[in-house]
């Protein structure tokens, strides 16, 4: 199973677009948020696939959680924007998060930086930004193939 992993748009309808022209085949998208107004037009382009998402900083009067909660194929994936979590300085409590509620993936944005880490049976992702990077890459999403010999996750530049 493939699962798209995207962030940080603000309000690049291109760069959404994007994501999900190139990821066709993939039946789950996770957004986590800072532009979730131009989600809502693919949730009616492709009313076919699960996208999940959770409210940004930048998500003013978002209807969506701070975090959540997805499993897919007996795996547990905790995701949220990580504005609420001390991203911009450590992955600590994300990892804390994850091993608590006995996730092994947890996903954030916010610092609109690329990051990847396994530590202790838990991946920790960050997408970077599908719109607006920090860290001197292209714009960008991730994905995460679970099968049945593992976990995969990596970036893909737009």
């Amino acid at each position: 199973m493939r699962i798209i992993v995207f962030a940080d748009t603000h309000g690049s309808t291109r760069a959404v677009r994007e994501v999900f022209k190139r990821n066709e085949d993939a039946s789950v998208f996770i957004f986590l948020g800072d532009g979730e107004n131009d989600l809502s037009r693919m949730r009616k382009a492709y009313p076919e696939k699960t996208i999940l998402s959770v409210a940004g900083n930048c998500d003013y009067s978002s209807q969506s959680p701070e975090a959540a909660v997805y499993t897919a194929e007996d795996t547990k994936i905790f995701f949220t924007h990580g504005h609420n979590w001390g991203v911009k300085y450590s992955v600590d409590r994300l990892f804390y998060k994850a091993k608590e509620i006995d996730a092994s993936i947890a996903l954030f944005a916010h610092t609109h930086k690329r990051f990847y880490e396994y530590s202790d049976d838990v991946h920790i992702l960050n997408p970077g930004s599908a719109a607006f990077p920090r860290d001197g890459k292209p714009p960008c999403f991730a994905f995460i193939d679970i099968t049945p010999k593992g976990i995969m996750c990596a970036h893909a530049d737009l």
